[in-house]
């Protein structure tokens, strides 16, 4: 059976909650890579309000052995009490890259 790719999307209220659960997911080869992109301003409705908030998006590097664990411990990591936590499949890329994401997981 050959193997599936995911991107998991997350947004985090600063960068160092993105570093400490980037680094978490990548130590714990749950992730291959997290790329965690500053900046980012989200408008969203919590709480019947329309809310503004700056945050920073993590791109997470998954495959489909580690995909739910990976979603778990995120959301164990995560400090909102609703969190996106969005995961995409990768339906083609660089195959060589493909593969170091399986080699980065795998245990």
């Amino acid at each position: 059976m050959q193997r599936k790719y995911f991107l998991i999307m997350s947004t985090l209220p600063d960068m160092e909650h993105g570093k400490e659960i980037a680094k978490a997911l990548v130590e714990e080869r749950l992730a291959a890579c997290v790329n965690l992109i500053p900046n980012l301003t989200s408008v969203y409705r919590w709480e019947g309000k329309v809310e503004e908030a700056n945050e920073v998006l993590a791109l997470i590097k998954t495959d489909d052995e580690n995909l739910d664990r990976a979603i778990s411990r995120l959301r164990e990591l995560h400090p909102y009490k609703v969190p996106e936590i969005l995961a995409l499949a990768i339906d083609n890329g660089f195959k060589p890259y493909l593969e170091w994401i399986s080699g980065s997981v795998s245990k």
